[in-house]
């Protein structure tokens, strides 16, 4: 087997002593010059962010599982296929683990201390990062605690967060969708449902930025999300309330405060910024796609629909759940080294030719793997598909009009390896004053009433999640936009903490 000549941003060999070569005889020969000297092509940089598609084909063309850099000095292999990819997630953990103490490189201290995707691989005491009884018993732990949220509730909390955030944009005629609604709002409801004060909600949301954008300041912000994290654990330890935290405290899992802190950190980090992206991509899709613009507006197709496609074309996670092959083995005539990463590639999954998904397949099919499958699957896709759903509807309901304020060709995708999303959603729309519906005060706690109650059975109370119904849109009229466009991108924990501290 031979790879393709490597492009230029691909370093033609690794370094020697990389972990990704492997000295133990080969019990398939034939292997032996492909494994040697392998092209390491990267998932990171300007080329990769730029047109992510065309790295996955390259990819794709040199096997189902191939040789990446990860990031900076940082390599391993990933899938490129679906069935690769629901393959691995679905391995009996005997032949690859997902714990990272199996990762060679690291052990070895070879892995950079400073390294953006040694912060979101590094081995940690939540369920995401665990085998066996230990991973039961953490997720265990989640999933009755996140089970106790009553999904009506819930939905009345998407909302009003919604109308708040276009309530202080509604008048300005201009808005950048991701800085000032598709990243606070995820947001402010998980911390609303974890009973998180401001003052630290807005530490936990800087950080969690930094990391997932691969930041080279990634390993003082994993220092800050986890003190912060810490400090959530110790206020609620001390005055118990009806919100997740409380309930994570509670749960017969007896976690400890360092256990309490990486479940805190997992669940906040896996439900705000997928669900960031994942409205940030619907709204582009919507608004920068005739095939959806208008089918969209006009009722034709729901908005969910649109969901659907991105999820599949476009999911909010491209690369990510790292697992470890325990020993060196053999997958479809591909060697891999044990100890050495191998990551998902769900954007590579969805986008497979092999599965033949024509536009008309995508929507209603929840085949996809954007919420990761397996043991380690998302805990509650249902309830991030009830943010992402009802946050579009409402933007497109209260702000008829809308468009992007630029070509869609010029948007920028977001840095790193990991997240697919846009640094920034600049937008245009006639210029409204607020109305009192939409400013009122709903007051409806996330909590069913059935559990907000010490001395509950930990039996999940409400009915499995459901995509909301979806509500077309006003008809969008054509409307000269305002002379003035965004002006750069904003903060988007400066934006969420000014807004959070006045609303």
């Amino acid at each position: 087997m031979t790879h393709p000549s490597p492009p230029a941003q691909v370093p033609p060999v690794p370094p020697t002593g990389c972990p990704a070569h492997s000295t133990t005889p080969r019990e398939h020969p034939a292997l032996d010059e492909a494994a040697a000297e392998p092209a390491f092509v990267r998932l990171f940089g300007p080329e990769f962010s730029a047109d992510p598609q065309s790295t996955y084909r390259l990819l794709r063309s040199m096997g189902p599982i191939a040789p990446v850099e990860i990031s900076e000095g940082v390599y391993g292999r990933i899938t490129t296929t679906y069935a690769a990819a629901l393959d691995l997630l679905r391995d009996n953990p005997n032949r690859f683990a997902k714990n990272p103490s199996h990762w060679r490189a690291l052990a070895a201290g070879e892995v950079p201390a400073d390294s953006p995707a040694l912060m979101m691989m590094m081995e940690r005491d939540n369920a995401l990062w665990k085998d066996g009884p230990e991973h039961t018993r953490l997720r265990t732990a989640i999933t009755d605690s996140l089970a106790r949220i009553d999904q009506h509730a819930l939905r009345a909390l998407v909302k009003r967060t919604a109308d708040r955030l276009i309530d202080a944009v509604q008048e300005h005629g201009e808005a950048d969708l991701m800085a000032q609604y598709a990243a606070p709002l995820p947001m402010a409801v998980l911390f609303d449902l974890f009973g998180c004060p401001p003052p630290i909600g807005e530490r936990i949301v800087a950080s969690l930025v930094q990391l997932f954008d691969a930041s080279q300041d990634a390993a003082a912000a994993n220092v800050e999300l986890e003190r912060a994290c810490g400090e959530l654990t110790a206020l609620k330890r001390a005055t118990p309330g009806a919100d997740v935290t409380t309930w994570l405290i509670e749960h017969p899992a007896e976690l400890t405060d360092a256990e309490m802190v990486q479940q805190i950190l997992l669940v906040i980090g896996a439900g705000t910024e997928p669900s960031t992206n994942l409205i940030g991509n619907a709204l582009t899709l919507m608004l920068a796609d005739d095939r959806f613009a208008g089918s969209v507006v006009d009722g034709a197709q729901s908005v969910g629909g649109a969901l659907d496609h991105v999820l599949w074309t476009d999911p909010p996670m491209a690369n990510y759940s790292p697992l470890y092959p325990i020993q060196d083995t053999v997958y479809e005539g591909i060697w891999l080294a044990a100890g050495v990463p191998v990551l998902i590639s769900f954007a590579a999954a969805n986008t497979d030719p092999a599965l033949g998904l024509g536009e008309g397949h995508r929507a209603g099919n929840v085949a996809h793997l954007a919420f990761s499958a397996g043991a380690h699957g998302c805990p509650a896709p249902g309830t991030a598909r009830v943010i992402a759903e009802i946050a579009v509807e409402r933007v497109l309901d209260r702000l008829p009009g809308l468009t992007l304020a630029g070509p869609a060709e010029e948007l920028v995708r977001r840095p790193g390896t990991f997240a697919s999303g846009w640094t920034a959603l600049p937008v245009v729309f006639p210029p409204a004053s607020t109305t009192a519906a939409s400013s009122a005060t709903f007051a409806i706690s996330p909590v069913a009433p059935s559990v907000a109650s010490s001395g509950v059975s930990w039996t999940r109370s409400n009915p499995p999640d459901a995509p909301t119904v979806s509500t077309p849109p006003a008809t969008t009229s054509t409307v000269k936009p305002p002379p003035s466009v965004p002006r750069g991108p904003r903060r988007v924990w400066n934006f969420l903490g000014t807004w959070w501290r006045g609303r």
